[in-house]
Parts: C-alpha cells; sequence; structure tokens
C-alpha cells in the first residue's frame, strides 16, 4: 500500500495547527497560564458566577479537565468559589482581581498571537477559516456528548458529510 499524503487528513491538519497554536501561545502569552485556563478566565468574564460543569460545557473541556484547570486557577488565585445559596452543592466561580488583571494582559498578548497565528491570509480568508473551524468544531461536540441515543450519535456524526 502506498503512503497516504497527509495534508488531505484534517486530523494531521489540527494536530500540526495545535503544535503551532502552543508554540506561539507560549512565546507570546504566557508559559505559565495554558489556553484552557484563558479560555475558563475568560468565560467568567462574559458570564461570572457559572458554576464548573458550565464553564466546561462554554469552553469544550470534559469533567476531569475542567476540574483541574478550575484546581489551577484557584490555586493561583485567580478564582474565588462561592457556594451556590440555592443549592448548596454547587460553587459557583468568579474571578479575584488578580484573575480579571490577568486576563486583561493576556487577551491583548492572545490577540497579537492571532494575528500571527493567522498572518498568512486575508482578512476574508480568516473569516472563512473561523467559520470553517467553527461549524466543524460543534459538530464534533456532538460525538461527544454521551446523553444521546446510539442513533442521534450516528445522525449527528452523518451532518459532517451532509454540508
Amino acid at each position: 500500500m502506498a503512503a497516504v499524503d497527509l495534508t488531505t487528513h484534517p486530523g494531521h491538519l489540527a494536530r500540526r495547527l495545535q503544535q503551532a497554536h502552543h508554540l506561539l501561545w507560549n512565546a507570546m502569552v504566557s508559559e505559565e497560564i495554558t489556553s484552557p485556563q484563558y479560555a475558563v478566565l475568560n468565560a467568567l468574564v462574559a458570564e461570572p458566577g457559572l458554576d464548573q460543569r458550565t464553564v466546561g460545557e462554554r469552553v469544550g473541556l470534559d469533567r476531569s479537565t475542567i476540574a483541574e484547570v478550575i484546581s489551577r486557577l484557584d490555586r493561583r488565585a485567580l478564582l474565588a468559589k462561592a457556594r451556590d445559596p440555592r443549592d448548596g452543592r454547587r460553587c459557583l466561580l468568579r474571578l479575584t482581581d488578580e484573575g480579571a488583571r490577568t486576563h486583561r494582559r493576556l487577551t491583548v498578548r492572545a490577540t497579537r498571537m492571532n494575528q500571527v497565528l493567522l498572518g498568512p491570509l486575508s482578512t476574508d480568508e480568516r473569516h472563512v477559516l473561523l467559520d470553517l473551524l467553527r461549524r466543524v468544531s460543534d459538530a464534533a461536540e456532538a460525538l461527544r456528548d454521551p446523553e444521546p441515543d446510539p442513533p442521534d450519535r450516528l445522525r449527528a456524526a452523518s451532518s459532517f458529510t451532509k454540508r
């Protein structure tokens, strides 16, 4: 069997893009705060007082990953937890003052980094790329969701081929 052209495989290209993003993130944004940690800070700027599960849903992190990210941000005193007065089993999350300062600082750096990452593309191409990445990512979320019945999951998977 002949070798395949991996430049036609979206997973291979996604991995290469992730590697480039990781390299640029560490060089231009932060070596201490990861991109997923920044996403959590950003979600809490947009919607203060969310619980951990909802933050995970907003930023596309599974339960175990969001728990670790929240724990790390808590240890760094970038967020604060408070019991939900309506449901004592839930903790509501808010940024600390240091968390808000960190978010502001990283947002400026992340904007610059994204300009470098997307530098080879025109403005119109950037919009198209981001739209396509959102569509594929949104459809992929349906594959990861454990709640739908298997036939529903298969229907969701077939949406990849319908567009």
